[in-house]
């Protein structure tokens, strides 16, 4: 806050404008790095699945059983 006190009615409504400016400025901090982490753990999931998935594979007829578990996966969702 500042050093010296609102004098008028336009310091006061300054002073409640720079407040609520930094208020928001630390929200949308806040909400950037919330999705942020969201998108890391939903791309560490899809990895986890998908390696899950590639790892169970036999490899003379892996093309069907992607096919069909990816197919089955989507439909889940």
């Amino acid at each position: 806050m500042a050093e010296t006190e609102p004098k008028t009615m336009q310091d006061l409504t300054s002073v409640v404008q720079t407040l609520l400016q930094q208020m928001q400025d630390k929200f949308q901090t806040m909400s950037d790095q919330i999705i942020g982490r969201n998108i890391l753990c939903m791309c560490r999931q899809a990895l986890t699945v998908l390696w899950k998935l590639f790892s169970g594979l036999e490899w003379k007829n892996w093309k069907v059983k992607t096919r069909y578990q990816l197919h089955k996966r989507v439909e889940g969702c």
